[in-house]
């Protein structure tokens, strides 16, 4: 029988990883991450808001988890209770801040894709989500727009826009999800959440999907803070989970 690791912490990306891009987890992987926690310290980071994680991962997941870290770790809370919080809006100044929105705006109005619907700016605490679609849209239109995506790249051409009008902000653009992507100043990836353990663990396992360049989970994934593992899709974790924590 396994025996618990103290001093290790098993680090989750949310979407692609513990459950499908914004869905519900399944209630496996729900009972497996409670069983993990008998064996190792669990963490959540996601660039989504809280509210969002919770649908995601159940209503009480602050109290369910031994860190959860909303928008790459700009929102902190370990145990349920709120541990840290950064603001963008106070970093950049509301001048900077609508300067972006305009320009962002601008661009998707004049953008030619098959299906746009509502909500193609969200304003966080720490980060600025962009959805060229819209984030109103259908699961259905989602789907279609992450296909439409891999063809004409969409939102890698808007990144590279928007990164040469903006490179006086040093902002980090980051592509995640089905259908958006992430703005926030440059250190404020998912890395940020490490200051709240990296002297509490001695072994911080991270385990994230879009590990590659560009992708959201990349900077974390390299840390050498970190011991990075890709995975395919939230049954992927399982197993890899399985081979490391309970063998």
């Amino acid at each position: 029988m396994a025996v618990p690791k103290p001093g290790v912490m098993a680090l989750f990306d949310v979407d692609g990883t513990l459950s499908l891009s914004r869905k519900v987890a399944t209630v496996e992987m729900l009972q497996f991450l409670q069983d993990l926690r008998k064996r190792v310290a669990v963490g959540i980071v996601g660039g989504s808001d809280l509210s969002k994680i919770s649908e995601q991962l159940g209503k009480n997941a602050i109290m369910d988890y031994d860190y959860v870290f909303s928008e790459n770790g700009l929102v902190a809370h370990k145990n349920g209770i709120a541990i840290g919080s950064q603001s963008l809006k106070k970093h950049l100044g509301e001048e900077k801040l609508k300067e972006f929105i305009n320009f962002t705006l601008h661009y998707i109005a004049d953008l030619d894709i098959p299906v746009k619907r509502g909500t193609f700016i969200e304003f966080r605490t720490g980060m600025i989500n962009v959805c060229p679609i819209g984030r109103n849209c259908s699961q259905e239109e989602r789907d279609d727009f992450e296909q439409y995506d891999k063809i004409h790249n969409v939102r890698s051409k808007m990144v590279d826009v928007l990164r040469e009008e903006f490179e006086h902000l040093n902002l980090t653009f980051s592509i995640g999800g089905q259908i958006s992507f992430d703005v926030f100043p440059t250190g404020w990836d998912k890395t940020y959440c490490l200051r709240f353990v990296e002297h509490e663990f001695r072994e911080i396992h991270f385990f994230g999907d879009k590990t590659y360049k560009g992708g959201n989970d990349h900077e974390i994934f390299v840390s050498d803070k970190t011991i990075g593992h890709t995975v395919t899709g939230p049954e992927d974790t399982m197993q890899q989970c399985k081979e490391l924590f309970f063998s």
